[in-house]
Order: C-alpha cells, then structure tokens, then sequence
C-alpha cells in the first residue's frame, strides 16, 4: 500500500478508543495477466474465508450492498457491540469479492454506488468507522 493509505487508515484507527482499534489483516490479491483469471480469484477468495473467524459477524464492501447513512452506520455498530461478535469488514482487491466470500458475509455494505481503488476504501473505511464511533461517544468530530 502506497505510504498515504497506511497515515490515513492509522490517523482514524488511532482516534478510536483502544477496545474498538480494528486489526489489519492483509491478504494478498490474486494475480493478474496469463497467470491470473478464475482460478486466482477463487484462491484469494479462499485465503479471504480462511482468515475470518467462525463466529465473527461479517460485512462485506461491495458497490452492490446496502447503502448506509452514517448516523445509521453509528446504530449498526452500538447493536454489534451490543451483540459481542466481533467485527470483521471485508475489502475486495482490484477484482472485487469471490462469490463465496459474499455468500459468507452477514451484511453486504456498499459505500458508494461508485467504485473505489481498494486501498481508498480502507481510508474510507476507517474515517466512517472513526465518525460513527464519534456519533456513540457524543463528539463534536460528526455535525449535521
């Protein structure tokens, strides 16, 4: 990841208090060209599934999800802090999600009917993370 990515993701998790601070778990993207297609797809799709948890709930970013407000971002987050099951959010590379990872996924969340470089998604990410959890606490970071 370029330098930018890895400042901008570590300003917003840093914001957030250290029971909420998300792990970076990084798993490498399927090749590309002559040596790529279906067959690497679907091996990083698995690499993605074995890194998840059993019992974690997971949200993947598609364009195609659920689009969601911030303040309704803030109230998905308090019911799964609520819940107790840990978080995992999934980031697609430059070729989106394999099928089984979607399938897997117990909420599909898109940030935008556009599409995004996945390393500015993992900004994005971290600064809506850090604005919803600013919601819960009552901080000023979120106006209306």
């Amino acid at each position: 990841m370029p330098r930018w990515v890895t400042a901008a993701f570590e300003e917003y998790t840093g914001r957030l208090t250290p029971a909420l601070r998300p792990a970076l778990v990084q798993i490498d993207t399927a090749k590309r060209g002559a040596q790529g297609g279906p067959q690497a797809f679907e091996a990083e799709g698995e690499r993605l599934l074995a890194a998840l948890r059993r019992d974690e709930f997971v949200v993947a970013l598609d364009e195609r999800g659920r689009q969601l407000t911030t303040r309704e971002l803030a109230a998905f987050l308090k019911e799964r802090m609520q819940d107790g099951r840990d978080l995992a959010f999934v980031i697609g590379g430059p070729d989106g999600l394999a099928p089984g990872v979607l399938a897997r996924a117990d909420l599909t969340w898109s940030l935008s009917r556009l599409t995004f470089p996945h390393a500015l998604v993992r900004v994005i990410l971290a600064e809506q993370l850090y604005r919803a959890h600013s919601i819960l606490t009552n901080h000023p970071y979120h106006r209306e």
